[in-house]
């Protein structure tokens, strides 16, 4: 079956760094776009960064200069580089695997169990 395994997530005080992987194991890494989503409590799940098979990336408003999404296929893994932290990133870091490009959770077909990360102001 689909299985997609976070890896990486942590305490990092504001303005340090944090390199977050995904697994894939299960599917066809290559033909899938992958996203990043995150959720803080009480929150709703928010879009953070979508990269296509091809290497394209798309990123959430309030990651854009500060986040880095990348895949390595050979690998079946993707990446996120999260630089300059802030408090408000604190929430717990999801990826995704979609049939298509989208920013839209509800069109992700698999998702991993997560993996938390947070801020100390």
């Amino acid at each position: 079956q689909v299985q997609l395994v976070e890896s990486g997530g942590g305490l990092v005080q504001a303005g340090g760094s944090l390199r977050l992987s995904c697994a894939a194991s299960g599917l066809t890494f290559s033909n899938y776009a992958m996203g990043w989503f995150r959720q803080a409590p009480g929150k709703e799940r928010e879009f953070v960064a979508v990269i296509t098979w091809g290497g394209s990336t798309y990123y959430g408003d309030s990651v854009k200069g500060r986040f880095t999404i990348s895949r390595d296929n050979a690998k079946n893994t993707v990446y996120l580089q999260v630089n300059n932290l802030k408090p408000e990133d604190t929430a717990v870091y999801y990826c995704a695997a979609a049939s298509s490009t989208t920013r839209i959770k509800e069109r992700y077909n698999y998702w991993g169990q997560g993996t938390q990360v947070t801020v100390s102001s």
